[in-house]
């Protein structure tokens, strides 16, 4: 299976258009009527593209079972290769009968591109940076009570989210007219600020992601050494690995990769469970980061600290749930966009239910002393080492993940758009391509090693990116959707030969903004509510996390800039 469709260069038909200057692709081409695409256009071209699909599904009675248990062990796979492989053949023939290449021609190659089943999207979805051990120390800020309720709300939260991209992606995509990034989404109800804001947001995580992945195998290296090798040092030979790593330009073969991440997350559960449940917490570990002394164990229902360090608590539950900003890229993957629904849902109750049973368990034996990446509160040292080392591959690769689309996505909107940088199909492009990916590396690892406090950094990247695709962004999209939507009722019938015409007025008058919105008033109202709601949450979380780093550097409780210490070392 392959990743987002800008992973998939080196054997997309389109290269060809890329290179030829002289043919525009299809999504490119204007309309008769000389305009851009409306509104009313996605619509046309989507609805014709699910119907496709549904007659396809139809066709399909050879297909082996698409059940649940088959499609998360990837028993449907080989299959869906091997049709894949057919309809690769016939576009690449058709492809090589002729150098200009028609919309047919584009439509059939982007069709056949399609390839992940919903059980690939499920190992996907759940290959995130933290993996669950970040629950327990959520839970040793807010309490058993308060940890639950935020779990299960979040949980719902960001299933709702979910559904909401999934809805909207299958009323605006086609093949004619593809949705390929969380941007693409926001451009089509909202415009370019939208999509500007959108991959803005979607580059500061990813890079913020790469920075604590960096971090948090710094700080697991310099266990592993016990302390003896410099802390900038061990976020250095992980700077060089990503840079490495990074050159690879196509995750085509990343499916498997994703599937092996999950059960590495399984066995370090597993593994840390069991130590902390017959071993002592790390004291020194947890007087490095929290300035506490050993001492008896403490867990309570509800925690009275002030509220700051609560809320950065919760912003590490968010963290869990943070997969939506990608959601778009993996339905554009999927060859029946329509069954993304049972991947999204079997991944948030595989998060909510394994992540929060985790961190229940580990708070309950650790308590005030656990850390955030719970296995490195592991006292006993061989333990400790070994989850580090798992660690360390399931890290790699969400580095491969987050590393090799957070570098597409700067290079597109940066160079290619602002600069006119060359394509990536093109030699120079190719070049500058492995520098974007050295710079980018080296910009992640000043990140990481600048500001050294893994739970204040995840927890502002929380609340300013993920919280925003998650839970903000996605009742605010639905609005803008729903109300040009409902807005059309009164327009003349949608005619593709003239395709502006049928409005019968703009949104310069009251009166179709008032229509647009009155339709579903309480849907509409409710929508609004949570986006004024997270957004002022975000906000506030936003405030809390930079004071907290802040803070930290100021009490002398956080390990120095670009030092050799490591965080989870006494000073």
């Amino acid at each position: 299976m392959s990743l987002p469709p800008m992973a998939v260069e080196a054997h997309d038909p389109r290269a060809h258009l890329q290179e030829n200057h002289d043919v525009v692709a299809p999504e490119h081409v204007l309309l008769d009527d000389g305009l851009a695409p409306n509104f009313e256009t996605y619509l046309f071209y989507a609805l014709e593209q699910r119907n496709k699909e549904a007659a396809e599904a139809r066709k399909e009675g050879h297909h082996p079972p698409t059940g649940w248990l088959s499609e998360l062990l990837g028993l449907n796979r080989l299959a869906d290769t091997a049709s894949v492989v057919s309809d690769e053949k016939k576009a690449g023939s058709d492809e090589a009968a002729t150098l200009a290449v028609s919309p047919a021609q584009y439509r059939a190659a982007s069709s056949s591109l399609r390839t992940a089943t919903w059980g690939a999207i499920f190992y996907l979805i759940t290959t995130d940076i933290l993996g669950p051990y970040s629950a327990p120390y959520a839970f040793s800020q807010v309490g058993y009570g308060p940890g639950v309720a935020c779990f299960v709300v979040f949980g719902v939260m960001a299933a709702y989210s979910g559904i909401l991209l999934w809805h909207m992606f299958l009323k605006l995509d086609s093949d004619r007219f593809p949705l390929r990034s969380f941007g693409d989404l926001g451009y089509r109800i909202f415009g370019n600020w939208f999509r500007i804001l959108c991959n803005v947001l979607q580059s500061l995580q990813l890079i913020f992601n790469v920075g604590l992945i960096i971090l948090g195998n710094g700080q697991g290296l310099s266990q592993v050494a016990k302390f003896k090798l410099c802390f900038i040092v061990c976020n250095i030979i992980w700077t060089l690995a990503g840079m490495i790593l990074g050159q690879i330009r196509t995750l085509q073969k990343f499916g498997w990769v994703a599937n092996f991440s999950i059960w590495l997350h399984i066995i370090v559960i597993t593994v840390t469970m069991g130590a902390v449940a017959h071993t002592a917490p790390d004291y020194e570990a947890a007087e490095a980061v929290y300035n506490i002394t050993a001492g008896p164990v403490h867990t309570v229902a509800i925690n009275q600290q002030p509220f700051q360090p609560q809320l950065n608590g919760i912003m590490q539950i968010v963290f869990a749930y943070g997969g939506a900003m990608i959601f778009i890229e993996f339905m554009a993957e999927m060859r029946r966009p329509m069954d993304f629904w049972k991947a999204m849902a079997c991944a948030q109750a595989f998060i909510t239910i394994v992540y929060m049973f985790f961190g229940l368990f580990v708070y309950s034996y650790q308590g005030q002393f656990v850390l955030n990446r719970a296995f490195q509160g592991i006292s006993l040292y061989s333990l400790q080492t070994a989850t580090n080392i798992i660690s360390f591959i399931s890290s790699l690769i969400a580095a491969a993940l987050y590393g090799n689309i957070g570098v597409k996505v700067i290079y597109q909107i940066v160079l290619v758009e602002l600069f006119h940088a060359p394509p990536l199909t093109a030699k120079s492009g190719k070049y500058l391509f492995a520098v974007s990916v050295i710079a980018y590396w080296a910009l992640a690892f000043v990140i990481g090693s600048a500001v050294p406090q893994f739970s204040n950094i995840s927890s502002l990247v929380a609340a300013v990116c993920i919280f925003q695709f998650s839970y903000t962004f996605p009742p605010f999209m639905i609005l803008g959707y729903l109300v040009q939507l409902d807005a059309m009722s009164e327009d003349r019938s949608y005619d593709i030969k003239n395709p502006h015409a049928s409005r019968i007025d703009s949104w310069r008058n009251l009166s179709r903004w008032v229509r647009g919105y009155k339709k579903h008033f309480i849907f509409n109202t409710w929508n609004l509510i949570i986006f004024l709601a997270c957004l002022a949450t975000a906000a506030l979380a936003s405030y809390t996390s930079i004071t907290s780093i802040i803070s930290g550097f100021h009490t002398g409780t956080s390990a120095p800039s670009f030092g050799c210490r490591s965080p989870l070392q006494t000073s």
